[in-house]
């Protein structure tokens, strides 16, 4: 994982994702899972290139799994864009760095 990725968890979710003062985009993922291994460099990349404006993290949904059913996380990976301590963009499955970067783009 990269040094720009953070990492989430139940305990202080409300207070790093839902309280941020800039977007953050949330990786739900597992280590079981394939797909969340190939998009994890995506992630990383993003979080390198978009420091300062967005926070870009992952949320281990086996280690986590209040914050998994909160959002109703069934398929991983998915990628939540929250702002303003909602979600505002939702996306599932492996997606390109260009497509993940254009939400990001819409909100920030």
């Amino acid at each position: 994982m990269g040094a720009n990725t953070l990492q989430f968890g139940d305990a202080e979710f409300e207070d790093t994702v839902l309280k941020s003062e800039i977007p953050v985009l949330v990786d739900f993922w597992a280590e079981w899972c394939a797909p969340c291994r190939t998009l994890a460099p995506t992630v990383d990349d993003l979080a390198v290139e978009n420091a300062g404006k967005v926070k870009i993290g992952k949320l281990n949904v086996d280690q986590n799994p209040k914050t998994a059913t909160t959002y109703g996380i069934r398929s991983i990976p998915s990628i939540l864009l929250f702002k303003g301590g909602k979600v505002v963009q939702q996306m599932v499955g492996v997606k390109t760095k260009a497509e993940i970067q254009a939400i990001i783009n819409e909100h920030i």
